[in-house]
């Protein structure tokens, strides 16, 4: 049940549009496929067997994975669609 001005539905719209965006987003973090480098892509270290088997397609040694991670920048978890500021407008 949807208050105020918003018709029926209307959250659960919302909730399903919040839910594509996130699964589409991830959808582009295409994750590493096909055969794994023995040597890191970024530093050109050695990459340990066990990473490579543990693995498949991956790419970076342990460290330059380690610092691109920590350069992610999560995004923030408010719905805009539903805020109470787009509604007033």
């Amino acid at each position: 049940m949807a208050g105020g001005w918003a018709r029926d539905g209307a959250v659960n719209e919302q909730i399903e549009a919040s839910i594509a965006d996130e699964l589409a987003r991830l959808k582009a973090r295409r994750v590493a496929t096909g055969e794994s480098r023995t040597h890191c892509a970024e530093c050109e270290e050695p990459i340990p067997e066990a990473r490579r088997v543990a693995l498949p397609g991956v790419k970076l040694c342990i460290d330059c994975m380690q610092e691109r991670d920590q350069a992610y920048q999560a995004r923030g978890g408010i719905n805009r669609r539903g805020s109470k500021d787009s509604q007033l407008k």
